[in-house]
């Protein structure tokens, strides 16, 4: 919880709308909170096996230790997504999985996760589905397309701060991709839309997860729930 909290004063803004993670005003975050928090999950992953709730307050740790989204340790985060996969079968998980591996592989890779949850009645008709389907298409550099999936969670979703901040970036990408068609800001399609982070640039510190060589070890042993 303290993790999560330190970052409550940057949510939102004046007007309630919800600010995403990677456009927060990270200065805003209770630093005394996080500095506390990052200390007490890292005794605990340091201690025994570590359950859902350790590894989901690791991948909080994280975030809270990043500069900036760019210089977050995504393998990290990649990795300790994996190892709470093995022990729960939950799509959101796997959804958050998906956005984890568009940022260390690409954003093909992460839309290519997608496709598993598309048939999964959990999430398929969820505003989260699609928003992250956006996002991931925003990314790859598809604005017609993500400004469509914007527009479907905006629909699904019950939240009117969360609805107006999708279909205020739904807009944004309209006016982007109308501007490409006719020419005047085209995007030269021989370059993707945003690189897969390599180990090496993103955020150095292997603090819960050791990174070898593409594959990754933990500091603790975890045991399966649902075996891969």
């Amino acid at each position: 919880m303290l993790l999560t909290d330190a970052r409550r004063p940057a949510r939102t803004g004046p007007g309630g709308d919800l600010i995403p993670l990677a456009e927060q005003d990270r200065r805003r975050w209770d630093g005394a909170a996080s500095t506390e928090g990052v200390e007490l999950v890292t005794r605990a992953m340091s201690r025994s096996a570590p359950g859902p709730y350790q590894l989901q307050a690791a991948i909080a740790a994280v975030h809270d230790e990043a500069p900036s989204t760019a210089r977050t340790g995504w393998p990290q985060i990649l990795a300790l997504y994996g190892l709470l996969q093995r022990l729960d079968d939950n799509p959101i998980v796997a959804l958050n999985h998906s956005v984890a591996a568009a940022m260390v592989h690409g954003p093909g890779n992460g839309l290519e996760l997608l496709k598993t949850l598309d048939a999964d009645p959990r999430i398929a008709t969820s505003h989260r589905l699609a928003a992250v389907r956006a996002h991931l298409l925003e990314m790859a550099g598809d604005r017609a397309g993500a400004a469509i999936n914007y527009q479907q969670a905006a629909r699904r979703t019950t939240s009117q701060p969360e609805r107006r901040s999708l279909l205020r970036q739904a807009a944004k990408l309209t006016a982007g991709a109308a501007e490409d068609a006719s020419g005047h800001c085209g995007r030269d399609p021989s370059r993707p839309g945003v690189p897969a982070l390599s180990a090496a640039k993103a955020f150095p510190r292997e603090r819960f997860v050791r990174l070898k060589a593409g594959s990754w070890t933990s500091s603790a042993s975890v045991s399966p729930k649902h075996p891969p």
